[in-house]
């Protein structure tokens, strides 16, 4: 089980095919981490559970597709 911890600012976040879905900002409570702004098309901060990811090492590794992660993340106004 992937531990808050191990998520820390500025780490690449890649999909399970290999894309750059973000950059992590911050962890959001226990369950999700925010991606930031500035690395994002539209602007806003996504939201990304912590159940998505597979593994970390140097970067944060999810287990789902880069269509299934924008399909599914929570998007902040």
């Amino acid at each position: 089980m992937i531990r808050a911890e191990q998520i820390t600012e500025h780490m690449e976040v890649i999909s399970q095919d290999g894309a750059h879905v973000g950059t992590v900002d911050h962890m959001d409570g226990d369950s999700r981490f925010k991606l930031t702004k500035t690395d994002s098309d539209d602007g806003k901060h996504h939201f990304v559970p912590l159940e998505w990811v597979d593994h970390v090492d140097e970067h944060v590794h999810l287990s789902k597709s880069e269509a299934d992660v924008r399909s599914a993340w929570s998007v902040e106004d």
